[in-house]
């Protein structure tokens, strides 16, 4: 499975982005689609998943601001992200769990957040 990322960019606090990341190659089941955030010199965090019941979970530090979603029929997941402040700034990884059949990293897209 490859998983794609884009959308990262530079943007001025209060702005907004969209990340997205597609997944191909041999995908079966998937279960759970999320996004990661590493900032320089911090641990890799979760921002937002979605389960394949579309139930979400959100890292407190971004709910009301981002919404994660995805589309199943494309395999793609998706990030909209409000009110960015420059915490934000960061390198954000999809991620997508397959259960049995392993989980999978996307390349990393970097948002940077100017104040």
């Amino acid at each position: 499975v490859q998983l794609q990322a884009s959308g990262g960019g530079l943007v001025q606090a209060g702005g907004s982005l969209r990340l997205s990341c597609a997944a191909s190659g041999n995908i079966g089941r998937i279960y759970v689609m999320a996004w990661y955030r590493q900032a320089l010199g911090k641990q890799r965090e979760l921002v937002a998943r979605v389960f394949n019941s579309d139930t979400t979970n959100y890292a407190a530090s971004v709910k009301g601001r981002f919404t994660i979603s995805r589309d199943n029929a494309k395999n793609t997941v998706y990030l909209q992200m409000n009110s960015l402040k420059p915490e934000d700034t960061a390198v954000y990884y999809c991620n997508v769990d397959q259960g049995v059949s392993g989980t999978h990293w996307g390349q990393g897209t970097l948002v940077t957040v100017s104040s």
